[in-house]
């Protein structure tokens, strides 16, 4: 299964164990009903920012939508570790969304985004 099959289908997952109408999914995250559709046909692909969107309406972590990949620790990993220490809750959640952010943007590495054509 590719990379946008597999968020497709995430995507279906979520909305369905929620009993949600694609529709009713778009104007939650403020999409079109069709890209909701194209989303989980992996006809389109959402960006990272509206994976962000997807995740925190769903309240899931925006990997959530990414094949598992096991990462070994280094030492920026226990940098940061050591960084956070003692943060306020507040900003480790914004912290840990930010991380995760960043790192669901280097799964999609710069891939084309497929849209529909404008019409003329």
């Amino acid at each position: 299964m590719d990379l946008f099959t597999y968020i497709g289908d995430k995507i279906r997952k979520l909305r369905t164990a929620r009993d949600l109408s694609q529709e009713e999914l778009g104007r939650e995250v403020g999409v079109p009903t069709n890209t909701i559709s194209r989303w989980e046909t992996a006809t389109y692909r959402p960006d990272v920012a509206e994976l962000d969107r997807l995740a925190r309406f769903f309240g899931v972590s925006i990997l959530d939508f990414f094949p598992d990949r096991e990462a070994s620790p280094d030492e920026n990993l226990v940098a940061l570790l050591r960084a956070a220490k003692d943060l306020h809750t507040d900003d480790l959640e914004e912290l840990r969304r930010y991380a995760e952010f960043r790192r669901a943007r280097h799964f999609y590495g710069g891939a084309p985004r497929r849209r529909r054509k404008a019409s003329s």
